[in-house]
């Protein structure tokens, strides 16, 4: 399988300690199955933080689930319960109960596949934080949202299981 991440730079290594904290599954590398998300995302970044909208092409075996030391949190391509909290607990700057296997703070798990939390859903963490929705309430709302997929690599015995293919120039 081909995975894709967006970039505004030919990545040339994969450096865990170059990636961001809080971010939906925790601190990792990003990824995922659909070229024309990472595309739109690549392009965002450029310009954000300059530079130029690449996207960075790594395969990844199929079997990959199949290695016993790997711990994988699949969430699959629909958002849940589930997953709504997990995404809440990595992306809340206060969250400290780490044993919880409903985080990835600490890197518990290898790698996580999922739903992204676009803007909109963002806007509805926001919300029920502030208390001015329910958690229930949150998640109807999440249910009527289109989603698009992720693969979280967050360690190096993750980070191993990728081959980098090719470097495109987004349109």
């Amino acid at each position: 399988m081909y995975l894709f991440h967006r970039s505004n730079t030919d990545i040339k290594e994969i450096s865990l300690m170059m990636c961001r904290p809080f971010k939906d599954f925790g601190k990792g590398f990003y990824l995922t199955e659909i070229k024309d998300q990472a595309q739109k995302m690549a392009k965002r970044v450029a310009r954000i933080y300059g530079g130029t909208p690449l996207i960075n092409v790594y395969e990844l075996t199929d079997s990959f689930r199949k290695h016993s030391d790997l711990r994988i949190r699949d969430f699959g391509d629909k958002t849940s319960k589930e997953w709504a909290l997990f995404v809440k607990n990595n992306r809340d700057r206060m969250f400290s109960y780490l044993q919880s296997q409903d985080c990835n703070i600490d890197n518990k798990y290898d790698i996580v596949i999922g739903p992204i939390a676009d803007d909109d859903m963002t806007l509805l963490f926001r919300q029920f934080e502030n208390g001015m929705i329910s958690f229930d309430n949150m998640l109807v709302s999440m249910i009527y949202k289109k989603t698009t997929n992720q693969y979280s690599f967050h360690t190096e015995k993750s980070i191993a299981l990728l081959r980098k293919t090719e470097v495109i120039a987004c349109e």
